[in-house]
């Protein structure tokens, strides 16, 4: 799969940041906006405390139409009562009034602190004149929508005449359940509402929701895809291979910009009696603290793996016909650990990324996760994380 040198936007979608004075400096409010209205899908967190911009955005979705999203960072809205429903609904109302919009066709979405209610009126005043500073260029946008990030994520790809482009963020509290920390999707490909749902949610499943870098699902992960029609139809199943390739790589950029992370970590199971033991294997893998911390220390411990793996007590397993890899060296087959030199392997474990690999010589299940070693600028990171 070849994705664009520098990415692009999609024909009719642009973009815009600023910086409207949540964060001192940098930039802390992004737009991004169809010329047209566009096709749109979603799958939010589910969390059971959610932010406002998610109880309100799954009710905008209901109607599978959007024009434009509109974006802060900083300030999450979450835990903030009908006051929050009522400044989330004034964000997108202020975005829509200066892109010359419908209220409805406007997503809003807020990542950042939770319990603060929403500086709604600094917000407001940010968005004034945001629709003349719309350009082509993602990584705009994905400046806008960073907190803990070290850098804008943004990519983009072609399928047959059109292009997809995926923007995205986070770093922290990431173990999505039905999407991720903020991912947005624009195309100019035509496909309709109920098309992009069904493959949204597939490419999510194998994607985002295989990606985990603290275990903690956040209370504001979204994952919205628009379609505005204007390159025309494509294939659909190239499409559908496309835009899983993509959510993809954001999920893996993610991972390896986890916080206080150097590496990104790969499980992949195979031989599992179906698809879900092996993603709860794998999930297990890229979750264990002791398999992660055992990434960073370039450590290649066996027994930490088999120790994630076997304590999946759901999933069936026979440490007789149990083979495990790391960074593609046999180590531990036929109930024992293998003979191999360590201090190969130690090289091989400084480098990016680490990748685990489990034959579990059950069935034909099979599944990858995407987490990241655990550091101690995880710890100081979040340690140190402005809460209140």
């Amino acid at each position: 799969m070849e994705f664009h040198a520098r990415p692009i936007l999609p024909a009719g979608f642009r973009c815009a940041s600023r910086n409207c004075g949540l964060k001192p400096v940098a930039r802390d409010l992004s737009v991004f906006v169809s010329s047209v209205p566009a096709a749109a899908a979603g799958v939010f967190t589910r969390n059971r405390f959610p932010g406002a911009p998610i109880v309100v955005g799954r009710e905008l979705l209901e109607n599978g139409r959007l024009q434009a999203i509109v974006v802060n960072s900083k300030l999450s809205n979450v835990a903030t009562g009908e006051t929050g429903i009522l400044n989330a609904r004034r964000m997108g109302i202020a975005a829509s009034a200066e892109l010359g919009l419908r209220a409805d066709d406007v997503l809003m979405s807020s990542t950042g602190v939770i319990g603060r209610q929403l500086a709604i009126e600094m917000i407001e005043e940010g968005l004034r004149g945001i629709g003349n500073e719309l350009v082509d260029d993602p990584l705009v946008g994905a400046e806008g929508i960073m907190t803990t990030d070290t850098r804008p994520k943004a990519i983009s790809a072609s399928v047959g005449g059109a292009t997809i482009t995926w923007v995205g963020k986070g770093s922290g509290m990431i173990e999505p359940n039905m999407a991720t920390m903020l991912a947005y999707i624009f195309t100019d490909a035509r496909l309709d509402a109920a098309a992009l749902d069904s493959a949204l949610r597939s490419a999510v499943e194998d994607s985002f929701n295989m990606l985990s870098i603290d275990s903690d699902t956040s209370t504001s992960d979204t994952c919205v895809v628009l379609a505005n029609g204007l390159a025309g139809e494509v294939d659909e199943g190239a499409f559908r291979r496309v835009l899983e390739a993509g959510c993809i790589r954001m999920a893996e950029m993610m991972a390896r910009d986890g916080e206080g992370a150097t590496k990104l970590l790969r499980a992949a199971v195979q031989g599992a009696a179906d698809r879900d033991q092996a993603r709860k294997a794998a999930k297990s893998i890229i979750n264990s603290p002791l398999v992660k911390t055992m990434a960073f220390g370039a450590d290649p411990n066996v027994g930490r793996v088999l120790m994630a793996v076997g304590k999946c007590f759901d999933v069936q397993q026979d440490p007789a016909m149990t083979a495990v890899w790391i960074n593609d060296v046999a180590v531990f087959a036929e109930c024992r650990k293998l003979d191999y030199d360590e201090s190969v392997l130690r090289r091989e474990l400084s480098g990016d990324p680490v990748e685990i690999r489990v034959d579990l010589g059950i069935g034909n299940g099979s599944a990858t996760g995407f987490g990241c070693d655990l550091t101690h600028g995880y710890i100081d990171e979040n340690a140190a994380y402005f809460s209140s």
